[in-house]
């Protein structure tokens, strides 16, 4: 675990280094759990973006974007629930003055025991080889056998507690397993209170009550109030989506983890309107869909596995998490979850109107039930950058490099054009060849150091392709390209290298495997 940490601070030292992420402010020394994205991240997080857009609106014709405001009516997020019901459960321990949330010292016990039985499985794997039966193992085990038995019993008791939404059984299960607080190692633990997440601002000038709002806390309510307005100008009908990328608000107490909880971050949601009692086939359809997204970028299958919530939300008929191993161990990075009619039913009880849609086929009218995909970009960014962070001996030289693995096709910069040597007309010609090509990748030129350096530099911000011009380009039209993983290079034709460039980091190539 030690050693995971110390790949995240680096991941983390590396992405300021390189512009990526800046601590937000921090000139006047930050900002807690806020980030800006710098130049290279910016690009990054713009390709991640237009990765899922066009996935969703370009390769399904019953798909639709929009773009929702910020604000929206306060009474909105009462019949979404989350004016009554958007709160975290925390505890505060006594001796650190720490807070933390429950769920969360919970969930990281039981980690903590998992990893346990999976240290107790390694070495019987490595002492058995091949004979070795993990199956028989995990049943026979005794050590393997008390620890699931604490894993269960905890388990049972903390869902039971979520669901009586019972504090003090929250606090009874923290207390139970002897959870120590991880700054003052006590075990001096305060009640378990609510903490409402959403921030509250004021619209207008004058400060009364009727003139509270919030920042929304989700993109999706956005989508829901204009379920009416997308359908009918549309002309949508049932199944289809509505999507959206944008920011979202939670005053999140712990937030930590870098870019995995912010209290400000982007998510990209898709709400997928169906006939009431088809909802668990296109549950199960978009969780292979999206499963399918993931697993084309080619970061390894084994990374990515799916978690079924044990306790549902109150609008949920059927939940789970698309988790990623990122260096704290598998964490959720998408949700997809069937809404059934909550959302629209309830819009359509507080405000009045009839939000319900004819259904031709059937000839009835009904409130849609809703399939909602949610994937938040800074956690999708995180998973690409973590992934990507390779330290490795150069087996030439000895010597080592940092390089950034990106997905070619997701790249901050797709191309260095760099020229050998700044004379001899060398920076000319590679300028020509720069002029071709930067109307459709971002390309970056550099002739300042040694190439040697000038390609570090490139590998650290991930750019899988560098093209050098040198004497014998200008004899015959000919560049050396550098392939970043791999570090080969072969000699190319410069008329070959938009052929080149689009097989190997074009969007659509990338889009026909889905």
């Amino acid at each position: 675990m030690a050693n995971n940490e110390d790949i995240f601070r680096k991941i983390i030292a590396h992405c300021k280094e390189y512009g990526f992420i800046f601590q937000s402010s921090e000139i006047y020394d930050g900002l807690s759990a806020v980030y800006d994205y710098g130049q290279n991240g910016s690009e990054l997080k713009n390709n991640i973006k237009k990765y899922w857009w066009d996935a969703m609106t370009k390769l399904h014709e019953n798909i639709v974007g929009i773009d929702a405001a910020i604000f929206m009516h306060p009474r909105t997020w009462e019949a979404s629930g989350h004016v009554g019901a958007f709160n975290d459960p925390l505890i505060d321990n006594k001796d650190s003055k720490k807070r933390y949330r429950a769920d969360v010292l919970i969930e990281e016990y039981l980690e903590k025991i998992e990893e346990k039985i999976n240290k107790e499985i390694e070495k019987a794997a490595n002492r058995f080889g091949d004979a070795f039966d993990e199956k028989q193992f995990r049943e026979t085990n005794q050590r393997v056998l008390d620890n699931q038995k604490k894993i269960d019993e905890t388990k049972a008791a903390f869902v039971k507690a979520l669901e009586d939404n019972d504090l003090a059984a929250i606090k009874q299960v923290i207390v139970d397993a002897d959870i120590t607080c991880p700054v003052s190692g006590s075990k001096n633990w305060t009640d378990v209170r609510q903490f409402n997440l959403m921030f509250s601002t004021q619209l207008g000038s004058v400060s009364d009550e009727s003139s509270t709002i919030y920042l929304r806390p989700e993109t999706a309510q956005g989508i829901f109030v204009n379920f009416l307005n997308v359908q009918k100008t549309g002309r949508m009908k049932i199944p289809f989506g509505i999507a959206q990328i944008g920011k979202a608000f939670r005053n999140e107490i712990v937030a930590r983890q870098f870019i995995f909880r912010m209290r400000e971050f982007e998510q990209m949601e898709m709400q997928f309107f169906v006939r009431p009692g088809t909802e668990m086939e296109w549950y199960k359809y978009w969780k292979d869909v999206r499963m399918k997204w993931h697993k084309a970028l080619g970061l390894g299958d084994e990374k990515y596995r799916f978690h079924d919530h044990d306790k549902l939300a109150h609008y949920a008929n059927a939940a789970a998490d698309i988790e990623f191993n990122l260096p704290m161990g598998f964490r959720e990075v998408e949700g997809i979850h069937s809404r059934t009619d909550f959302d629209l039913g309830n819009h359509e009880k507080f405000s009045g109107k009839k939000i319900q849609y004819f259904d031709t086929e059937i000839n009835k009218n009904y409130v849609p039930y809703v399939v909602e995909t949610s994937i938040g970009v800074d956690r999708m960014f995180l998973s690409i950058i973590s992934n990507a962070y390779t330290e490795e001996t150069v087996e030439a030289t000895g010597e080592q490099r940092v390089v950034l693995k990106i997905p070619p096709v997701l790249a901050p910069v797709k191309l260095a054009v760099l020229p050998l040597t700044k004379k001899d007309g060398l920076p000319e010609k590679a300028r020509e060849i720069m002029d071709v090509l930067k109307f459709d990748y971002n390309c970056q030129y550099e002739e300042k150091d040694s190439i040697g350096k000038r390609y570090r530099r490139q590998d650290a911000i991930g750019t899988p392709f560098c093209i050098t011009i040198d004497h014998q380009t200008l004899q015959d039209d000919t560049v050396t390209i550098r392939y970043r993983d791999t570090m080969d290079q072969e000699r190319v034709a410069t008329d070959k290298l938009e052929d080149i460039m689009e097989d190997m980091v074009s969007l659509k190539n990338l889009l026909k495997t889905l």
